[in-house]
């Protein structure tokens, strides 16, 4: 990823029909992943930066150009932005071979160069010998990859995922994702991926975009937005369930179901301010060894998972939910009902408050 180029950039807002407050900037060779709930904007922002839809007041650039500037009056239509969009329908023209369907996006290409470009693009998705079949000949995820090499076909400047495995079954969907992952190694231009999917945009994405009713919460790297939401809010987006109420005590230290625990940050808070204590499952171990920063609960819940084992705690505030090797649950003997303690890293706890 060239990290001095934001080759996108994105900033858009209106009160109504579809409130916005979106800024976004995306690299060249950096994926955007666009997560939130239904209705949170992720699909109008897409299709905004696509010239499908315009904001009431909006600015959209790329590498440079302006494609939006509502201040300025200027709106490109969308055959001249250059964008490539792939959608979780796929919307091919059902009448038309997988070649034709590829080779209809290339109108700024002489003909005579139409058909051995679409060949080699419909090859670098993984389907040579391929051309000639319909989309009703196709299984989904091959539809899917001709969609992509037609979003491809446009020599796009940037490319748009929306949900583009929602319509295909998991195994499918697994070897699709390994293929936009290699994808995206190999381009240099800006993608933004809407999913629904934490695992996927986290696997996949540079970085995360939050969204929740039309307006950014908070754009990091998957991992700063797991381990540090910026709002309890956020957590819940992310899927984050071992939240406890807490109250800040010191400089170093919050009580928190019915313990006092070292914390590293504590994120802004002050002494007597009352918390929420993100407690990331990785952040959670069984105590022992004379560790400190011990909770004490009571075990509700063992699930074994493979050669993971879902453990689930109640503590005096709260309950908290972690996994630990097969092994160890067994060595431990663990039972239902029966008292438990919990070693917290200190380093791991993030503090958050509202506003």
């Amino acid at each position: 990823m060239c990290a001095d180029a934001t080759a996108l950039s994105v900033s858009l807002h209106q009160s109504a029909p579809i409130p916005l407050e979106v800024e976004l900037q995306c690299a060249r060779g950096e994926l955007l992943a666009l997560i939130g709930p239904s209705g949170s904007g992720k699909t109008t922002v897409l299709r905004t930066i696509a010239g499908l839809y315009r904001p009431q007041r909006g600015r959209v650039l790329a590498d440079g150009d302006i494609w939006l500037d509502t201040d300025a009056g200027i709106d490109l239509p969308p055959q001249a932005r250059r964008v490539g969009l792939v959608f979780q329908d796929y919307a091919l023209f059902p009448h038309l071979s997988a070649l034709d369907n590829v080779r209809l996006a290339m109108m700024h290409l002489p003909d005579s160069e139409r058909a051995e470009r679409a060949r080699a693009l419909l090859a670098k998705v993984h389907l040579p010998g391929l051309e000639s079949r319909r989309p009703d000949q196709l299984s989904g995820g091959q539809r899917q990859r001709v969609a992509l090499a037609r979003a491809l076909a446009r020599d796009p400047r940037v490319l748009l995922l929306d949900e583009p495995f929602s319509a295909v079954d998991r195994v499918t969907r697994d070897t699709l994702k390994d293929e936009l992952a290699a994808l995206h190694r190999s381009l240099d231009i800006p993608m933004v991926l809407v999913t629904h999917d934490l695992e996927e945009a986290q696997a996949l994405a540079d970085r995360l975009c939050v969204l929740d009713a039309g307006k950014t919460l908070q754009i990091g790297t998957p991992q700063e937005v797991r381990l540090r939401p910026a709002s309890p809010r956020v957590a819940r987006l992310m899927g984050q369930k071992n939240m406890l109420p807490a109250t800040v005590e010191d400089k170093a230290h919050i009580r928190c179901a019915g313990e006092r625990l070292a914390v590293a940050h504590l994120n802004g808070s002050r002494a007597g301010d009352k918390v929420t204590a993100l407690v990331p499952p990785d952040c959670i171990a069984l105590a022992g060894g004379g560790r400190g920063n011990v909770v004490k609960g009571r075990l509700t819940g063992v699930q074994p998972i493979g050669e993971l084992t879902a453990l689930t705690v109640e503590l005096p505030q709260g309950t908290l939910r972690f996994r630990i090797g097969a092994r160890e649950a067994a060595s431990q003997a663990l039972q239902v009902g029966a008292p438990i303690d919990l070693h917290l890293d200190p380093e791991r706890i993030h503090v958050l408050h509202e506003g």
